[in-house]
């Protein structure tokens, strides 16, 4: 017999007991036809040539078979896992529908089919499987949790076939998928035996030579360490019962991986592990006895065992800042081995095991939340081993990410998206320069515009122009605050450089008319046209909404009317108001009194011009009767003046008013490091001043800021304009209405 026909007669073998066992282990659980439909289908895509060996000569028939007999062994003995499993291929291939799947054997076999579909679609993309973030794409995309056990169970199965295989890389790339995807998962799920299987055989086929030693350094077989453990824990049984302590004794073996996690995160050799053998005593006993009890089984167990103090751990005391209580201690047993005994309550061990604490976390792999909350549930149940624990989690519903999308990149990496995330948060996710230059995207080769919404499993290309620049309107296009950010950043810079351009063209336009510019007067007029920042204003200039041309005339005209403003302004003790009121203007001989001690008075001070003590101010009565407080210069006051005179009442102050007032300063200075500061500081030392708010703007060497101060009078204020006009670099102070 050749090598060949050799394998062949081990695989068909291999086969025929695999279909005896499930058989045997299913016959309660599948019908007759579901046994006659199986084998047709199967034995005609079969001679259909549908199960052809893979490119690595993993037999297709002899994998589906592994994966329903570890399922019935590890899961539960399921008749539409099982069937989802066998017919998978054929339906992946398009040899039958899911619909033919539905009408032969159930909705909720289809249903499994068509997750196990959908998740060998994300391995076509190339995907980093080590990613977190590809993991949670795993579970949205399963939909159904049992399509995740389906997933673990299989590689499983095909990381025992592997051993020896003679594509080193095929072997590495399994072991790396299995250690960083598939064994969280199973500890997540409670799956704790194919959990450590899985990394076992990880470490045995990435570093064979470390897993040979450390299993050469064991010498000794599992039912021999589990012998030895059962030898240790009867007579710590026996007094714990005989003590009357209500509690159960578990215990359990390290493995090979978790020896060698300990060998390198400790850097200690193998000899120096004290936990190669570890048991917990977990006592049943009320949260007020807590402390007691397990101190109390901890001396228990030291009067039988030797304790080695130095390695006490006590976290039931100081419990650990992720809510980990337990007492470590470490005791020899027979032939001098040392075990490792974990004591703490049942309330604790629920926590370490199913909350704060959960054991994945507690060593150190990173979890979350939701999945880590849903996925406990579903450990329960398999740990719990109902009978009707598979129908439990068929019924659970599985929408753990849908607040979430992942997306691929062309290389395979997995990138996480708030739900409504578009083409662009996806490019300013990679680059802010790809971001700004972004023009659209190839998703799954299909061309999209850049508010196209993403949608889990999508890979993504960037389109980028060097013409393209951000617009405003991209603000509405994204969620994350990052592509928010930085859409606005680099709004401002195009803005910078307008205004640099703008502010450059009005210099020199200015200098060619052999003008200088006065700052604090080029402040006002910028005021006076309209605009709320210099950046603003250059802007425009730069973007022509402004002519240059009549620019220079419209800021001599101005400069020339304040200059002849200046000249001629009346105090506000001289202003005088001039009425054409007759016999019925009530307000020509009424005084309006204003200040603390004066009552049964309803006025206002207006807003508009936020008089102060010592301004000269009149009243207007408006229509609901109460009396408005306006400076004698208010704007306002010439229209209400002409409009409605009788309303107008003369008012003044009643002595000191002891509260503050609110003003504003509109500062112009130069652009200097610390001139801002000095300001602050000086409007803090003066006494009964407080400053409210700063808004500052800078452009081209010069800052323009508006101050908004509490302050007593009139006569404070223009004591404190003059000492800010003498702090070095400020150009210009001026009381302002805004």
């Amino acid at each position: 017999m050749t090598e060949k026909r050799y394998f062949q007669a081990l695989e068909r073998m291999s086969l025929l007991r695999m279909v005896v066992k499930l058989w045997r282990n299913l016959r309660y659980e599948m019908t007759i036809d579901d046994v006659r439909q199986l084998h047709t289908i199967i034995a005609s895509g079969v001679d259909q040539g549908l199960y052809k060996r893979d490119k690595y000569g993993i037999n297709p028939v002899i994998r589906s078979l592994r994966t329903a007999e570890l399922i019935v062994d590890n899961i539960a003995p399921d008749r539409n896992m099982t069937i989802a499993v066998l017919v998978y291929n054929l339906c992946r291939s398009d040899y039958v529908t899911e619909k033919q799947i539905a009408e032969w054997f159930g909705d909720d076999v289809a249903k499994l089919v068509h997750g196990l579909i959908k998740i060998s679609q994300l391995y076509k993309k190339q995907a980093a499987v080590e990613d977190e973030n590809f993991r949670k794409l795993l579970v949205t995309f399963a939909e159904d949790i049992r399509v995740v056990i389906i997933m673990i169970i299989d590689r499983l199965g095909l990381m025992r076939e592997i051993n020896h295989h003679e594509d080193e890389k095929f072997v590495r790339d399994i072991s790396l998928e299995s250690r960083y995807l598939y064994a969280p998962l199973a500890h997540k799920l409670g799956l704790y035996q194919v959990k450590t299987e899985l990394e076992d055989l990880s470490l045995k086929y990435l570093q064979r030579d470390v897993y040979n030693k450390i299993a050469a350094f064991l010498n000794e077989t599992k039912a021999v360490r589990d012998k030895y453990i059962e030898d240790f824990t009867a007579p710590i049984k026996q007094v714990l019962e005989r003590e009357h302590i209500k509690c159960h004794v578990k215990g359990r073996t390290k493995s090979i991986n978790s020896i060698w996690n300990k060998v390198k995160t400790k850097k200690v050799d193998m000899s120096d592990i004290y936990d190669l053998f570890a048991i917990r005593i977990i006592i049943d006993t009320p949260p007020e006895y807590e402390k007691r009890d397990c101190w109390y089984a901890y001396s228990l167990v030291g009067d039988i065992y030797q304790a080695n103090p130095t390695r006490l751990r006590d976290w039931i005391t100081m419990p650990k800042s992720n809510g980990y209580e337990s007492l470590h201690g470490t005791f020899k047993g027979k032939d001098d081995k040392w075990v490792e005994v974990q004591i703490r309550t049942e309330r604790m061990d629920e926590v370490a095991e199913m909350g704060l604490a959960a054991h994945w976390r507690y060593k150190g792999i990173k979890a979350d939340g939701g999945i880590d909350r849903w996925m406990n549930n579903v450990r329960e149940v398999l740990e719990e081993g109902s009978k009707d624990r598979m129908d439990l989690i068929r019924n659970m519903h599985m929408n753990l990410y849908d607040e979430e999308v992942f997306v691929f990149t062309p290389r395979g990496d997995v990138f996480q998206f708030p739900k409504g995330a578009t083409v662009l948060d996806f490019a300013f996710r990679i680059h802010s320069r790809v971001g700004c230059t972004c023009m659209g995207a190839k998703v799954d080769g299909k061309n999209q515009k850049i508010n196209y919404r993403l949608r889990s499993g999508d890979t993504v290309e960037i389109i980028t122009s060097s013409t393209q620049v951000p617009r405003i309107d991209w603000l509405n296009w994204v969620v994350t605050s990052k592509a928010r950010n930085k859409i606005r950043l680099a709004i401002n810079e195009v803005q910078s450089k307008h205004a640099d351009m703008g502010r450059e063209l009005v210099q020199r336009r200015f200098k060619n008319r052999k003008i200088e510019i006065d700052e604090a007067m080029l402040s006002r007029f910028i005021s006076k046209k309209g605009y709320k920042t210099m950046t603003d204003f250059y802007v425009a200039i730069d973007e022509e909404k402004i002519d240059i041309s009549t620019l220079v005339e419209e800021y001599l005209d101005f400069q020339a009317k304040q200059q002849e403003t200046t000249k001629t302004h009346e105090t506000a003790e001289n202003f005088v108001l001039q009425h054409k009121g007759g016999d019925d203007d009530r307000g020509s001989d009424d005084i309006l009194v204003i200040g603390n001690n004066v009552k049964g008075i309803n006025y206002k001070l207006s807003r508009c011009c936020n008089p102060i003590y010592g301004d000269a101010i009149v009243g207007f009565i408006a229509s609901d009767g109460a009396i408005k407080v306006h400076r004698r210069d208010c704007g306002n006051v010439k229209h209400l003046l002409a409009k409605y005179p009788y309303r107008i009442i003369k008012s003044q102050w009643s002595g000191k008013v002891g509260k503050q007032f609110a003003a504003t300063l509109k500062v112009v200075g130069n652009d200097d490091i610390g001139i801002v500061s000095n300001i602050t500081s000086l409007i803090n030392k003066e006494g009964d001043t407080v400053l409210r708010s700063v808004t500052i703007n800078s452009m081209g060497g010069i800052f323009e800021g508006y101050l908004v101060i509490g302050i007593n009078s009139l006569d404070n204020l223009d004591a404190l304009i003059k000492k800010i006009k003498n702090l070095k670099g400020v150009k210009d102070v001026q009381r302002t209405n805004r």
